[in-house]
């Protein structure tokens, strides 16, 4: 019995699939290639004939080799971001926060070349893997802050956690085999939760109760507001601090 044709909707999903499949193909070409011998072995040929095809077809799909290497710095990102474990009401906020920064430690470690390329070019953090990872990592900060445990503005705190989880696995990197200490991650690690965290939380109590409790103790030391934007911020925090 003849087959039926494909409509043209159906045509058009099985194109799309075949697409896609093809260009995951190229992906994971162009990573072998990049694992294997760094971010100069990734020539438009190589990842071609990795991938059994022609190099014309990596610039339909991708627009040039910067595309290429966008795309599988996305695929890396999505990787990461499913090494990630998302703990809404961690137990303890602090051992959260070294948890998620052992993760992203350990996949750098394990991705060098993945790893270094993900985080080579600043316009890669319009990822949306990478916008879902950040979104993770502020939740673990909010948390810290509503808890009193946040030293540092929230923003100051992400970016020294990248900084120094970013500056970990490079370092490590570029050391001799027989020179790479764990400790060094350990110490790392913990300067990342000293510059962060305090050691114990500023809020004592949970929610706005627990915070408004905590500045109106600290009110009278300050000296940036006026006597009465003291007072009315004194009536407010009451007024909180009453719900407790």
């Amino acid at each position: 019995m003849p087959r039926r044709p494909l409509s043209g909707s159906s045509a058009a999903d099985a194109a799309a699939i075949g697409r896609e499949q093809t260009r995951q193909r190229v992906i994971e070409a162009a990573i072998d290639l990049l694992t294997r011998g760094g971010r100069d072995a990734v020539t438009t040929r190589a990842v071609a004939d990795g991938a059994g095809l022609q190099p014309p077809a990596i610039y339909r799909l991708f627009g040039d080799k910067d595309g290429l290497l966008d795309a599988v710095a996305e695929h890396g990102f999505a990787a990461f971001l499913a090494t990630k474990h998302v703990d809404p009401d961690p137990r303890d906020p602090i051992e959260d926060l070294r948890a998620g920064w052992d993760v992203a430690v350990e996949f750098g470690l394990t991705n060098p070349a993945l790893y270094t390329l993900m985080y080579s070019e600043p316009t890669r953090a319009t990822s949306a893997a990478y916008k879902a990872g950040m979104e993770i990592l502020m939740g673990r900060i909010r948390r810290l802050a509503v808890g009193g445990w946040l030293r540092v503005d929230e923003k100051l705190a992400a970016q020294i956690i990248h900084a120094t989880a970013r500056g970990a696995v490079l370092t490590w990197l570029s050391l001799p085999k027989d020179r790479r200490n764990p400790a060094l991650l350990a110490s790392l690690r913990e300067a990342m939760v000293a510059a962060v965290t305090n050691q114990q939380p500023a809020v004592q109590a949970a929610g706005p109760a627990g915070a408004a409790h905590a500045l109106r103790a600290a009110l009278p030391e300050q000296t940036t507001l006026s006597s009465a934007e003291q007072h009315l911020l004194r009536e407010w925090l009451d007024r909180l601090a009453a719900d407790g």
